[in-house]
């Protein structure tokens, strides 16, 4: 069967623009051909910095012809009907229609409408230009003297050339000329810019790759990286060095060459007393290159591996001084703001107010870098006041925490006062990505004591499901109220997320919350916690409105850690029936209803509980219809009733169960409350095998009745068995 290749060659691509597009192109392409009547075996897309390539092998020659009958109105409708049922199936005239007869309806108008199937050529002309017009690229440009013209083609970088061949594996192939915008499909592409400009003849895939090879350009992606990553380690370890190895930057220097050629430079050693996340940040942000460290230590060394687009005759020494020198601009430049950094501010008679409201210490870099966030009035949202009020917010909230959390109740404070002190740092403000982590080491040149500085770090973590969470008590509580603040703050005027917009991280800070709670065993009654965050935005200079009633809005925050807490369990196995089955919608201690789901599942995997699931389901089944039906069910089970040996074994056993079960919840023992439950399974299949409930005599069905009510209560209180699935 046929193959079609696809290329499509402009100007350079921004790196991270070339994977989606590639996937984009074939989408939209094998989408087309489908939806055209065509089939295909498989497609791969390719890319690199200068073009997106399409192989689709296994392309049928030509679309199936197609017949359709097409039902029409009858014989003796009005005129109207008739013209209108004409025009849609394409007929000049009823002439054309079949008359079909149904005993029934009777006599009505069919058209028969067959289209011969398209040869594919003819498909993909058709096609093409549309997809290429209509690209969907975050940004595109026009270009040329066309670019004037209303409708102009749009493309990421100026579209230079189109190659698209189509024939059998082992045939000739044909040019597919469609044309957009002067542009016509051809057979003819080019290689790297630089060593090979020349014209190079393709026809079908496998010529065309190995074509490029020839041409310096490596056409996979995967490739490439594949080269760039062993090439890298093999040059750092012949320097008795290892990478540092960045899959981010590996991607993004993989979509700025099409000959990747790895060379090593370096910077003068006296730089290496700048913090190492500095000077990786630098010489990846600026220059997208690697940096390199003595095997098995943690330090940077001064050698960093770029990687060139030119295979040079000087093996690489121009290129290797070129960027070193701006290298070491570059680490200058993040030498002063280190520097900087550590020493007093010009204005510090300014800051006195701002010092005194924190009790900040204006002989330390950091507290006169939180003083001056203060006295600027940074506006954190223009509804929820500056970073000062947010810090008295947050600093008012641990407080409450350390509480709950046993954390120590001054290095809590001091460490909430501090955290957001490094966003007025020369440092963070040319790489924010360093917020906390930059905190951390002025914090630790000053003095400060390590949890401190360990939570001003922290205190932004976890920022997604696979971060780190916390571990330190200082830093999981300023964690806890700095993410609680944010939430609540944000709810209260009413800024939630919708759909797949959630532009304040407000998803993820709630899913910190869930993973802090969890995964380091913090009771935390969030409701409790949500009323006293109310009264602390009140006061002062950190106060903030609620939009809508307090209370609503809290239950409302609840929902939104429910939904967040079932998408974590769900991640770690755990069933959604379980989840539903154990939450109620004032369930506010997270860590309690993990555990319930815990024993619960456990419990419920067990013969007794797979018995005593199918036995209370049947009770409360059996139960909810009577209820449905309006039974009357006797306010509570009279022994004086129990008439059978089956049922007063269940109640006598029910009553046993029950308390210790609550006493076991009460315990917070959910493995024993289960275990008391368990022991319902021999009594419930005996009561179901032995009584009928529906008794002739209505008192001693509704004291059965009542039983089957006491099976659901005491199951009631670890889960609500009716959720569960099985």
């Amino acid at each position: 069967m046929p193959n079609l290749l696809l290329e499509l060659r402009s100007e350079e691509i921004p790196a991270r623009m070339q994977r989606k597009a590639a996937g984009d192109l074939k989408k939209l392409v094998t989408d087309a051909l489908v939806e055209a009547g065509l089939s295909y075996e498989g497609a791969r897309e390719y890319w690199t910095p200068r073009r997106l390539a399409l192989d689709i092998h296994g392309l049928t020659a030509r679309s199936a012809d197609v017949r359709e009958e097409r039902k029409g109105p009858r014989t003796d409708a009005n005129e109207k009907a008739i013209e209108g049922f004409l025009r849609g199936a394409g007929l000049a005239s009823v002439s054309e229609a079949q008359v079909v007869s149904d005993p029934k309806k009777g006599d009505f108008y069919v058209a028969v409408i067959s289209k011969p199937g398209r040869a594919a050529e003819e498909i993909v002309t058709e096609v093409m230009p549309g997809i290429i017009r209509d690209f969907p690229w975050p940004k595109s440009m026009r270009w040329g003297k066309a670019s004037s013209k209303p409708g102009a083609l749009r493309w990421v970088r100026p579209l230079q050339s189109i190659v698209c061949t189509f024939g059998p594996e082992h045939e000739e192939t044909t040019v597919i000329p469609f044309e957009i915008d002067g542009i016509t499909a051809s057979n003819i592409t080019y290689g790297h810019r630089f060593h090979a400009p020349e014209a190079i003849t393709v026809r079908r895939f496998d010529d065309y790759a190995a074509s490029l090879e020839k041409a310096k350009v490596i056409l996979d992606a995967e490739r490439r990286k594949d080269i760039i990553l062993h090439d890298a380690r093999d040059i750092a370890f012949a320097n008795g060095l290892e990478l540092v190895e960045d899959e981010g930057l590996l991607e993004e220097v993989s979509g700025l060459v099409e000959w990747p050629q790895v060379l090593m430079g370096s910077f003068e050693e006296d730089y290496l007393s700048i913090p190492s996340e500095i000077i990786r940040l630098t010489i990846k942000t600026n220059q997208k290159c690697f940096v390199t460290r003595k095997q098995g230590e943690e330090t940077l060394s001064n050698k960093f591996i770029l990687i060139s687009n030119i295979q040079a005759h000087d093996g690489g020494k121009e290129i290797v001084h070129g960027n070193g020198k701006v290298v070491r601009a570059r680490l200058s430049d993040a030498l002063h703001f280190w520097k900087r950094d550590q020493g007093d501010l010009p204005d510090l008679e300014t800051l006195t107010a701002s010092a005194a409201k924190f009790g900040l210490d204006l002989k330390q870099p950091l507290d006169q870098r939180m003083a001056k966030l203060d006295a600027l009035d940074v506006t954190f949202h223009a509804k929820l006041g500056t970073q000062g009020a947010r810090v008295t917010r947050v600093r008012a909230l641990a407080g409450e925490l350390a509480k709950i959390t046993g954390a120590d109740a001054a290095l809590t404070d001091r460490a909430a006062v501090l955290a957001k002190a490094d966003l007025r740092t020369e440092a963070v403000g040319e790489f924010p990505e360093l917020q906390g982590l930059m905190g951390r080491k002025y914090a630790m040149l000053q003095g400060e004591n390590a949890s401190v500085a360990a939570a001003i770090e922290d205190h932004y973590k976890p920022q997604g499901p696979s971060d780190r969470v916390p571990a330190d008590k200082v830093a999981i509580t300023v964690a806890l109220a700095d993410k609680l603040d944010t939430l609540i703050g944000f709810w209260a005027i009413g800024e939630k997320p919708t759909g797949s917009k959630d532009p304040f991280a407000l998803r993820r800070a709630a899913l910190g919350v869930v993973r802090i709670l969890l995964e380091r065993n913090v009771r935390l009654p969030l409701l409790k916690i949500m009323s006293q965050t109310a009264l602390l935005a009140k006061t002062g200079d950190a106060v903030f409105a609620f939009a809508g009633d307090p209370a609503e809005t809290f239950f409302d925050l609840l929902a939104f850690f429910h939904d967040r807490l079932k998408v974590y369990l769900r991640d770690q196995g755990a069933r959604h029936d379980l989840i539903d089955a154990v939450l109620t919608s004032d369930a506010d201690d997270l860590l309690m209803v993990a555990r319930r789901v815990e024993a619960l599942t456990a419990f419920i995997t067990s013969e007794d509980g797979k018995n005593l699931l199918a036995g209370t389901k049947r009770a409360t089944q059996l139960l909810a219809a009577e209820e449905k039906k309006g039974t009357v069910i006797a306010d509570a089970v009279s022994p004086a009733l129990l008439k059978l040996e089956a049922e007063k074994e269940l109640f006598a056993a029910i009553s046993a169960a029950s308390k210790d079960a609550a006493d076991a919840v009460a315990g917070e023992d959910f493995r024993s409350a289960m275990a008391a439950l368990s022991k319902l399974r021999g009594p419930v299949d005996r009561f179901f095998e032995d009584v009928l409930v529906n008794d002739e005599d209505a008192a001693i069905r509704a004291n059965r009745l009542a039983l089957l009510r006491l099976i659901r209560e005491a199951t009631g209180t670890v889960a609500d068995f009716s959720k569960i699935s099985g």
